[in-house]
């Protein structure tokens, strides 16, 4: 009999994946959309503190690109130390490092304090999402998987939607109050919510399904066997080990194409306000405003995208058109105009953020239970490049021409290439097979 096939007979039912879904995705949602949050409020916060500190865009976007230098650097240790000491002490652990640091850049003075801080806020919150698509691969097949992931790229768009919000007001109503400035109070008002959401997690999240109270052993048994063969049906060639992963070149081509899709979302997000701001907008509230809209829509947009791929069971062509699509937003974003500004705004946080959840049902597929944690660290760790190399490039180049345009071509021309060897590199040959 075909794996499928018994895939197929063992497949828990909905109502089973409803109450895994009601117990551990909003947690982990919101402390997800925190995450983002404090990873991108440098976008609204250089508003002010790039005239306050006297830093110009080269240093801004540098320091906004060492986050990934941190956060690449550790990656791959903090997944492996999930797997080791479990979910619930590591994802305790990340989220109140992050926090505490977060926060603290309210102290920043000068470019190396920038640069420090930025830093180890990235080895802070590294393995933070792969250990969450680590931690889903416990409880759901691969089969469900994007439309449960694609929850957590929409809550990139929740965490737009809210930042542009609550920046905006942070900064201009906050201003003065303590003797402080509206970016210090931002820096400290939003990073102390993860240090709270890291006392939680130690104490309602779980490792993994066999030590839930709230499944009966039945239901236990019936996932766990349904995730084992999910396991066992992946592709025939995957590798067995960290050091067979390693050694895969599907390993090397998967962590470019992710390179090419974090470019294209941090170019966005850390030089959004900006953008906004250079159309015409000089009202900080505003910008904050502004910077929701598209992001709201994003967040609708990303999941109705992932979940019509996983109906269909097709990637290939739901990642690349969303890549492209992107690609050709960011275009749209060098006319310096408020409706196409808006337009391409609104169509770059669909798209480009849409194809991030399609892209991680690939990955797990290709790599055995044993591999897993190691190997989509290693993609996500090297992909993360693309987050120092983003602004840091744009940054370089605005300092240097004096406008963003060539920037934004360059990172379109990015996503195109990478949309270009997902294509060639990726094959059909698991459709049908869960993914």
């Amino acid at each position: 009999m075909e794996a499928t096939t018994v895939l197929e007979e063992i497949e828990p039912p909905d109502r089973l994946y409803r109450k895994i879904t009601l117990r551990i995705i909003p947690f982990l949602f919101i402390a997800y959309v925190v995450s983002f949050l404090d990873r991108i409020n440098i976008g609204f916060a250089q508003l002010q503190m790039k005239q306050d500190l006297a830093f110009n865009d080269s240093i801004y976007g540098l320091g906004a690109g060492m986050f990934f230098i941190g956060y690449l650097l550790f990656e791959v240790p903090s997944n492996l130390l999930l797997e080791r000491i479990g979910a619930r002490r590591a994802f305790a652990r990340i989220m109140i490092l992050w926090g505490l640091v977060s926060a603290g850049m309210l102290f920043i003075s000068s470019p190396w304090q920038f640069y420090l801080l930025r830093f180890l806020l990235g080895v802070s919150e590294a393995g933070f999402f792969p250990g969450i698509v680590l931690y889903l691969t416990y409880w759901y097949a691969s089969k469900r998987r994007a439309t449960v992931v694609s929850w957590f790229f929409a809550g990139v768009g929740i965490a737009g939607l809210v930042g542009g919000l609550l920046s905006g007001w942070i900064m201009k109503d906050m201003t003065g109050v303590a003797g402080m400035q509206g970016w210090q109070w931002l820096f400290l008002l939003e990073g102390a919510p993860a240090c709270i959401l890291g006392v939680i997690a130690y104490f309602r999240l779980v490792d993994g399904p066999q030590q839930v109270s709230w499944l009966s052993d039945e239901e236990k048994r019936n996932l766990i066997q349904a995730i084992n063969a999910d396991h066992l049906e992946k592709h025939d060639a995957k590798p067995q080990s960290f050091g067979n992963a390693l050694k895969n070149p599907k390993v090397y081509l998967f962590s470019f194409v992710y390179f090419t899709a974090v470019c294209g979302v941090f170019a966005f997000s850390f030089w959004l306000p900006t953008l906004i701001k250079e159309s015409g907008v000089k009202d900080v509230m505003l910008v904050g405003l502004y910077s929701a809209i598209p992001y709201g829509i994003g967040a609708i947009a990303i999941v109705m995208i992932s979940r019509h791929s996983d109906k269909t069971r097709e990637r290939r062509r739901h990642f690349a058109v969303c890549a492209v699509g992107g690609a050709l937003a960011l275009s749209l974003l060098t006319l310096h105009t408020g409706l196409p500004v808006m337009l391409g705004i609104a169509s770059v946080a669909t798209l480009a953020l849409a194809a991030l959840p399609i892209f991680w049902v690939m990955p797990p597929a290709y790599l055995g239970s044993s591999a897993a944690a190691g190997g989509i660290a290693l993609i996500s760790s090297i992909g993360q490049i693309g987050g120092f190399v983003s602004p840091f490039l744009v940054g370089l180049i605005k300092t240097r021409t004096g406008h963003i345009d060539y920037g934004l071509y360059l990172i379109s021309v990015l996503l195109c290439l990478g949309a270009a060897v997902w294509l060639f590199s990726v094959r059909d040959e698991l459709k049908g097979r869960a993914l």
